[in-house]
């Protein structure tokens, strides 16, 4: 899995550090989404998924790198705001 930063201009040592946590609570997040929705007896390699992170807009996309039958499976169902993963 491969997660695509979308960042202001400027990028602080905060900013970074930030984003190194978010992407620690949000992996684990995503592969478990991501397994919910796919059928178990596939073995889908997860690299092929790719997602878009807009840390000003505080929101989470599918990339439209993944490939096209994996974000037509999961893209109905996928939670956009950044908040919506970093709840619990």
């Amino acid at each position: 899995m491969t997660i695509n930063w979308i960042l202001g201009d400027e990028v602080e040592e905060t900013l970074h550090h930030y984003c190194v946590e978010l992407e620690y609570k949000l992996r684990p997040k995503i592969v478990k989404f991501l397994i919910s929705r796919l059928d178990p007896d596939s073995s889908v390699d997860f690299s092929c998924f790719q997602f878009d992170i807009d840390v000003e807009g505080r929101s989470i996309g599918i990339s439209n790198t993944t490939p096209h039958r994996y974000y037509s499976l999961i893209e109905a169902d996928f939670p956009k705001p950044i908040l919506e993963f970093t709840k619990i």
